[in-house]
């Protein structure tokens, strides 16, 4: 497995070079962001907080990712937009552009605000014009359920990194969005906590249709110890429970996910972009949003104002 990984950037190179460019725009944005995030945060914050600071970078990284995605595969990803509205390819280049933009401007800090603000509308938008309807025409498919909770709780993240940062927003609104915040990300963790129960053998996290791979060991204690981290941190969110920890813990242990399964899912399918890497930053950006909810809600309650 460590061979795989030391040579994974060089196999990355030897594909054709429709499928490099996700790949591509994730490394500059990892290099991008790291640097940022060690020169400015990390050897500022302590505990769980330097881990919270990494926050923005796990939600944008996956953002520019399917924003390369929707120019390598524009046709099919333009078989996605409604059918009443006009001009399909317009829009899925449209939405990559913003989505690659949108991952810059949270990364460097650049009217982030106002970026996250409608990164979260765009993603929020998705729910309520593809997702939901897809749902209503196949209501038995339990994994179009999980696409529109994974849209809410990536939304939620991205509007908690808009919070975050919005000093000038009055205490009364940041308040009342964490709240908000807290359902949007906490009840769709609780949701796919019981799908691990429910239906062990697939991925953890988010649980959509892939196949856990034999090849990695304890599935059953996988998908039981993730679904128990995720039906206990989303219920602590939606009854505000230690909340804040709750978040960070979530985001941290997601993360580990990240590195010990989905790292070695994406290099042993490195040429399959919607098996390997899109699963990869699925669960990343999952990662994310709950580190940046941790890093919305207040140590301390937001004073009256």
């Amino acid at each position: 497995m460590a061979f795989l990984i030391f040579v994974a950037p060089l196999a990355a190179f030897l594909m054709p070079s429709r499928v490099v460019w996700p790949y591509f725009t994730g490394i500059v944005l990892l290099i991008i962001g790291l640097a940022k995030i060690i020169r400015e945060k990390v050897l500022h914050a302590h505990g769980i907080d330097r881990a919270v600071t990494f926050g923005p970078l796990f939600l944008a990284l996956p953002m520019g990712v399917f924003g390369t995605d929707h120019y390598i595969a524009a046709r099919f990803v333009a078989t996605l937009v409604p059918s009443w509205i006009p001009g399909h390819l317009f829009w899925t280049y449209f939405v990559g552009t913003a989505l690659i933009a949108a991952a810059l401007s949270i990364i460097l800090n650049k009217y982030s605000v106002l970026a996250a603000t409608l990164l979260s509308a765009m993603l929020f938008s998705f729910i309520l014009l593809i997702h939901i309807p897809t749902l209503a025409a196949n209501p038995g498919n339990r994994f179009l359920l999980a696409v529109p909770l994974r849209d809410l709780s990536l939304s939620g993240g991205a509007l908690a990194c808009a919070v975050s940062r919005a000093e000038t927003w009055p205490a009364r609104l940041r308040s009342r969005l964490t709240t908000l915040l807290r359902y949007m990300i906490g009840i769709p963790a609780a949701v796919f906590g019981v799908e691990h129960f429910l239906h062990p053998q697939y991925v953890p996290v988010v649980p959509l249709s892939q196949l856990l791979p034999p090849w990695i060991p304890a599935h059953l204690l996988l998908a039981y110890t993730m679904g128990a981290v995720l039906i206990v941190s989303g219920l602590c969110l939606i009854f505000n429970w230690n909340a804040r920890a709750a978040a960070a813990w979530l985001g941290i242990i997601v993360s580990v996910v990240v590195l010990l399964v989905y790292l070695p899912i994406l290099i042993a399918n490195l040429s399959d972009i919607a098996n390997g890497l899109n699963y990869f930053a699925d669960t990343l950006a999952f990662s994310g949003a709950a580190l940046l909810l941790a890093g919305a809600l207040p140590k301390q309650p937001y004073p009256d104002a």
